[in-house]
């Protein structure tokens, strides 16, 4: 969860002025949610590979299945193409060419998804090995931002409350669709559940535990943040965090936040690469994705399907480059949010379905619960905007064509 969001977001929810806080509140409580949802069906179904796949299909069959990979896999590689932006950004710290120059941006942002592609084609300990390093050099710049910058919040920063021209709720769904991306994630533990140590127990406590611990980070960094730094500064910021420690710590410690920033964002590309060949994997081995995504190299690594997505993060990144880096992050971000809430309704749906067919009332807790994630999500894709939606929705609609073709292909071999 904790990678490229957290580190632009300020910028991007600055033209909301303070109302961005609650953006974050409603963003939470809906996170908790769907990180309950996720963990009551982590342990339903445990020692499986897809996550939101295997969910989906267990409960509506395979075109329903289908739809959740296409939209999780869109959502992948649009969130990779951001994270490549915001890397980027925060690199700019120390080399100002890259904020002068959109050509040397973009290689070097197609440098880093593509350098970690290659990584992504060895075995999966190595992956995850540099996931464990990453995690710790990420969480600490931002906390300390969050326990340090309280003491010098300037809380006339927080005054109009709504700087925008959007009404007070328009505002509030606006912040909180944008601050839902930072939470993007939190289903990753049961999408590699098969390979997880007692995967029943663990994939719930890692989905709640990870969840609760991020709200904590980001609500009180993106609060310093926000007190700190002026709206109309923040605003045009590549590197909201930096400039923020070189306020209240000096020239040095604008460049200790930025270098743990950028490794925080290299983390964060690392294991989204990693889940950009998972989830097409698991579709492709039950005949819902071509076979291309579901072949392994010798290290059981899905690795051509993972170069075909990195091609198209790749090709989004370009094609965004022209806008300002702050518009070009808002806009892939909101439309991987968008992509990923198809797998978050079905899967909402999938749970309610199966604890009703179990128990044949609704007296359970969860179903409730499920309900309400459900709405919620409702709630953030009326908040993705016109613009966003019809690109969702062509996205969507391009996949259905390659399923029947890959059923009609299926049942001609069969």
């Amino acid at each position: 969860m904790i990678g490229s969001g957290i580190f632009l977001l300020p910028a991007s929810l600055a033209i909301y002025g303070g109302i961005g806080m609650l953006g974050w509140i409603c963003s939470a409580a809906g996170a908790i949610l769907i990180a309950y949802v996720y963990g009551a069906l982590g342990k339903i179904a445990p020692n499986t590979i897809g996550g939101p796949y295997v969910y989906t299909r267990m409960s509506f069959g395979d075109f329903p299945a289908y739809l959740v990979a296409w939209g999780y896999w869109v959502a992948i590689w649009a969130t990779n193409a951001a994270i490549a932006v915001a890397l980027v950004g925060y690199l700019e710290v120390f080399f100002p060419v890259l904020g002068e120059s959109p050509i040397i941006s973009i290689l070097t942002g197609l440098g880093f998804i593509w350098g970690f592609t290659y990584i992504n084609s060895k075995p999966l300990k190595t992956v995850t090995s540099i996931q464990v390093i990453t995690t710790v050099l990420k969480i600490l710049p931002i906390l300390a931002v969050g326990i340090f910058g309280v003491f010098y919040i300037n809380w006339e920063n927080f005054i109009p409350l709504n700087r925008s021209d959007a009404t007070t709720f328009g505002a509030i769904t606006a912040t909180a669709t944008l601050t839902l991306f930072a939470f993007l994630g939190m289903e990753s533990a049961g999408i590699v559940s098969g390979d997880t140590k007692d995967a029943a127990k663990n994939v719930n406590k890692a989905t709640l535990g990870g969840t609760l611990i991020t709200i904590v980070v980001y609500l009180s960094s993106s609060l310093a943040i926000m007190g700190i730094i002026p709206p109309e500064v923040l605003k045009s910021s590549n590197a909201p965090f930096a400039n923020a420690a070189h306020l209240f710590w000096g020239g040095s410690a604008q460049y200790i936040v930025a270098a743990c920033a950028v490794i925080a964002t290299m983390g964060a590309l690392n294991g989204w690469i990693l889940m950009q060949g998972r989830i097409p994997m698991a579709a492709a081995l039950d005949g819902l994705f071509p076979k291309v995504f579901g072949k392994q190299n010798s290290h059981g690594s899905p690795i051509l399907g993972i170069i075909l997505s990195s091609i198209l993060a790749s090709l989004l990144m370009m094609l965004n480059y022209s806008k300002s880096l702050v518009d070009a992050f808002t806009f892939m971000m909101t439309l991987s949010t968008l992509s990923v809430i198809v797998p978050y309704l079905f899967s909402a749906s999938s749970l309610a379905l199966i604890l009703y067919n179990r128990d044949k009332k609704l007296s359970n807790p969860m179903i409730w619960v499920s309900l309400l994630a459900f709405l919620f999500c409702i709630w953030i894709i009326m908040g993705c905007g016109f613009e966003v939606v019809i690109y969702g929705l062509i996205l969507l609609l391009i996949g259905i064509p390659f399923y029947f073709g890959l059923k009609r292909k299926n049942k001609s071999n069969g």
